[in-house]
């Protein structure tokens, strides 16, 4: 994988821990993952006023809006009360799925807070690019020498109160940006081009187009085959006529 080969000599687990809960897999449908980090983290998106770098501490990630092929994810409190960030994330594939939540970080100079990158829950190939507004993406992209994902759309990145409905102005412009990525060099390129999207799922039963059904064996049966010999029918015909001379042969008979 184009993307994911690069970042996994950047990604600082072994320097910036992060510490994920036992009960991480509790909520599959959401993929309700509880993450401990040791310091602080940068996030993209929109988040609450001064919320755009989460200090140490635990925090909850879950999709909030799956049904398309961009994903909104949210980070809550650790009591689940208070939504930080809602964030534009692509679906990136990986070739394995591992049995614990994975989460990537752009490396950053020292000194300086890591940048959230990527999140991968526990058994899925599938996980979560992240997108950054351009601007950002065009540093972190020179800083980490790797691609950035980002968009140009006009999103607020700091909101007063905070987004708890799939149905909000914001999450709708989030699913509609576009979405490019950045190099190192300032070069613009499809998003194509550094992320391995998942491949479009087959068409379940009720999607494919309706075949004309075969006529039942119902229908067959309503008309007799056209080649049908008639020689039943004279032989009845024959019977019956030789029961009716036989019939008036026996009342003359009687009549004597």
């Amino acid at each position: 994988m184009k993307l994911f080969t690069a970042a996994t000599t950047l990604c600082c687990l072994g320097v910036f821990s992060v510490v994920l809960a036992p009960s991480a897999q509790a909520d599959d449908w959401n993929r309700k993952t509880v993450i401990t980090f040791s310091g602080p983290v940068e996030i993209p998106g929109v988040h609450l006023a001064g919320w755009g770098v989460l200090p140490a501490g635990t925090y909850v990630f879950k999709i909030l809006d799956s049904m398309s092929d961009r994903h909104i994810v949210q980070i809550f409190s650790k009591d689940e009360r208070t939504v930080y960030a809602t964030i534009l994330a692509i679906p990136n594939e990986r070739l394995r799925a591992t049995d614990k939540t994975v989460i990537t970080f752009t490396e950053r100079p020292a000194g300086e807070p890591e940048a959230l990158r990527a999140w991968f829950y526990p058994g899925r190939t599938i996980g979560e690019e992240f997108v950054y507004p351009k601007s950002r993406a065009v540093q972190l992209a020179k800083a980490a020498n790797t691609p950035v994902l980002y968009t140009t759309a006009e999103i607020p990145l700091e909101v007063a109160e905070p987004i708890k409905s799939a149905d909000a102005p914001v999450v709708a412009e989030l699913k509609r940006a576009p979405v490019m990525a950045i190099r190192p060099t300032g070069e613009e390129v499809l998003m194509a081009e550094v992320v391995t999207t998942p491949a479009p799922m087959e068409p379940t039963v009720a999607e494919k187009p309706a075949v004309a059904e075969k006529p039942t064996a119902a229908v067959a049966e309503n008309s007799l085959p056209a080649t049908a010999s008639p020689l039943p029918m004279i032989f009845i015909l024959g019977l019956m006529g030789f029961a009716g001379a036989f019939a008036i042969r026996a009342s003359g008979q009687r009549l004597r």
